[in-house]
């Protein structure tokens, strides 16, 4: 990446953006108690959900990224707290790209089949909580930054979802850190992506700065007893394109979207009072 090619958003506008933006849409349990909570939204699987099982806090495999702690709490929606649940998360590198899964990154000429980096299982707790120690994910075409979880009860899946992370500090670590930059800007940000904006706002969680690390956190309202169908497309070669969950039938693959630029990307990232 040239001089040129640096970020109009600066550390000033990233922090200014992560105050302004909204981002602790979901309340916790306690916060909630008082009132019932919304169901957290159910989104599609995507084709590279693997039934692996790993029991395991650490699911960085010493890949290289930015530290990012995953903290749900998992509640009834009376706030209720909901133990002994499992929760599965998943999702790519700093580069886009899945294990357990061939014909990934720009050229589609890499495998990960037998890897297992960011996959992970847990139980919660008896207070419902439960984290992960991962990396900041990357991006791949047609799809804003997320991170897949599902919660089972037993051997039914309750939710499946996506928890979707602010596009302020994904530019920002995006065209600042090595491990993460391309040689363009992403082409989705949260507010063009199909799947984001159909879920809302019970998906979108919080976001703080720590000593050497960045957390997430964001509660997770299910029915314990629900049984809902679950949206899981087929698994082709590589990450799916245009934000639908799947891949175009073979020699339809769709034109990668125009990311908007200089300023209008500015605005699009950032409240106008964070700018700067």
């Amino acid at each position: 990446m040239t001089q040129s090619d640096s970020p109009l958003l600066g550390r000033r506008g990233l922090l200014a953006a992560l105050g302004a933006a909204g981002l602790s849409a979901s309340a916790g349990p306690a916060a909630a108690a008082s009132r019932r909570m919304p169901l957290t939204a159910q989104t599609t699987e995507g084709p590279y959900y693997l039934d692996l099982a790993l029991e395991r806090a650490d699911i960085t495999e010493g890949l290289d990224g930015v530290p990012l702690d995953v903290r749900f709490t998992v509640c009834d929606t009376d706030g209720r707290p909901l133990p002994k649940l499992r929760v599965d998360l998943w999702h790519c590198d700093a580069q886009g790209r899945y294990s357990g899964f061939g014909e990934q990154g720009d050229d589609r000429s890499l495998s990960f089949e037998g890897k297992t980096f960011l996959r992970g299982s847990q139980r919660t707790d008896r207070d419902g909580a439960v984290a992960f120690r991962s990396v900041y994910p990357g991006w791949y075409a047609g799809r804003t930054t997320h991170i897949h979880f599902k919660v089972i009860n037993g051997a039914r899946a309750v939710l499946t979802s996506q928890f979707f992370l602010p596009d302020a500090l994904s530019e920002f670590l995006y065209t600042q850190v090595s491990s993460y930059q391309r040689a363009r800007l992403r082409d989705t940000l949260n507010s063009a992506d199909g799947i984001a904006l159909k879920a809302g706002t019970t998906v979108l969680g919080a976001v703080r700065e720590e000593r050497q690390r960045y957390v997430a956190t964001l509660a997770l309202v299910v029915d314990p007893a629900a049984t809902p169908a679950i949206d899981r497309p087929p698994r082709p070669g590589g990450p799916p394109h245009g934000g639908h969950g799947g891949m175009p039938p073979d020699g339809l693959r769709m034109p990668r979207p125009r990311s908007p630029e200089g300023t209008a990307r500015v605005r699009a990232i950032v409240p106008p009072r964070a700018e700067g």
